[in-house]
């Protein structure tokens, strides 16, 4: 049985969303990695700082798209949401753990005073951010191979644990740290760091060569564990497939060049990690779940199919202006004008303390009875007015 059209075109939407959330999100998350691997306080310093100033307007607003993810899958294909949340449930919550002690980590790092506290969170912001897109990455990977049962029972560990689920979560780990770099590059150049930007270019180079040869090796051992998926990448998909590898290549001849233009080096890698998702996408049609769960069995009722058309809609007409701006304000430097918290805390050193006000004395214990008889007489009239038949009706 043939999926219809509007499952078809669901399908799709959910599909370009994935690639958006792996590019801007993994680009996100991508920036912890590098700040992971930045090196000592001092050492460190300067790539934490740009990295900061470039993902801090924008890294909330990147879990947008996971949200709009979860929501397409459970409503327009919830038996395979049910069984993706059965049975990889453990790799799921760990990638929800690291995106929120990701998020404890980046956020309190910026307003810890102690040293041990500061170091303490970074630490934890830049290790949830490595952990994350592997975990993320397993999912991927076992549900590209079809290791995950229609009607789980529960968490099947063979299903995220495989080769080629293992091999997707590194993947996906170098992919964001690619992504990131390849970013963070023009970011450093519209500054006027050259040693950032020459720091950056050799660490984009180094993990696009790493993403080709994890990207190879899934690719070889998906022909043993997902010959369906294999199959459509070296058919219907091939040309896809053949895109990613010249967008890619595209990146590391520019980087070579040192020719850092913003915007042809990031569209560049934006399409070369966007085929690969559009390239899985369509390599796995027409199974949600390779050759044991269907489009077609697997999709929503019309009605519903329909509703996800609205909101996609709304979402093209409401989300992604704003998206569009922030990123175009975040581009302009206009979201890092404002004054750092560390900036307020020294014109808090510098300014005269204010004149002392006396002490506001407890309040006199005639005018707390008071208050507390007046609460107390609107509570039992609100008790009454409930319960009573007037009330009631």
């Amino acid at each position: 049985m043939s999926p219809s059209p509007d499952t078809i075109a669901v399908a799709a939407i959910l599909i370009m969303v994935i690639a958006a959330y792996a590019l801007f999100g993994g680009a996100d998350f991508g920036g912890g990695i590098w700040d992971l691997l930045a090196g000592g306080p001092e050492r460190g310093a300067a790539a934490r700082e740009l990295i900061d100033e470039a993902i801090t307007p924008v890294w909330e607003a990147n879990h947008v798209w996971l949200v709009f993810i979860l929501v397409l899958l459970w409503t327009a294909f919830p038996p395979a949401f049910a069984a993706i949340m059965t049975a990889l449930f453990v790799p799921l919550s760990l990638s929800l753990l690291g995106i929120v002690l990701r998020g404890v980590g980046f956020a309190f790092r910026h307003t810890a005073e102690r040293l041990r506290m500061q170091q303490l969170t970074g630490a934890l912001f830049a290790a949830a951010s490595l952990i994350t897109p592997f975990f993320m990455g397993t999912v991927v990977g076992a549900v590209a191979t079809g290791q995950v049962p229609v009607h789980p029972r529960g968490n099947v560990l063979s299903a995220w644990t495989s080769p080629t689920a293992i091999l997707t979560g590194f993947l996906f780990v170098a992919a964001c740290a690619y992504v990131s770099a390849v970013f963070l590059v023009p970011e450093a150049r519209q500054r006027g760091h050259q040693n950032l930007t020459r720091y950056f270019s050799l660490r984009a180079t180094a993990a696009g060569l790493i993403t080709g040869a994890l990207a190879g090796g899934t690719f070889a051992e998906l022909s043993a564990s997902a010959p369906h998926v294999f199959a459509g990448l070296t058919g219907i998909a091939l040309p896809l497939v053949a895109i990613s590898i010249a967008a890619g290549i595209a990146v590391l001849v520019m980087l070579w060049l040192r020719w850092y233009h913003a915007v042809w080096l990031r569209a560049t890698a934006a399409i070369a990690v966007a085929t690969v998702v559009w390239g899985w996408g369509l390599a796995q049609y027409p199974y949600l779940f390779p050759t044991s769960l269907s489009l077609a069995a697997g999709s929503a009722p019309k009605a519903s199919l329909v509703g996800e058309f609205v909101v996609a809609g709304l979402a093209l007409l409401l989300v992604a202006p704003g998206f569009a701006l922030l990123y175009f304000l975040q581009q302009q430097r206009m979201l890092t004008a404002a004054d750092t918290d560390a900036d307020l805390r020294l014109a808090a050193h510098l300014e005269p303390p204010a004149p002392a006000q006396p002490a506001a004395g407890p309040a006199p214990a005639g005018n707390r009875v008071t208050t507390a008889l007046v609460l107390a007489l609107l509570a039992i009239r609100a008790i009454r007015d409930v319960f009573s038949p007037h009330g009631r009706r």
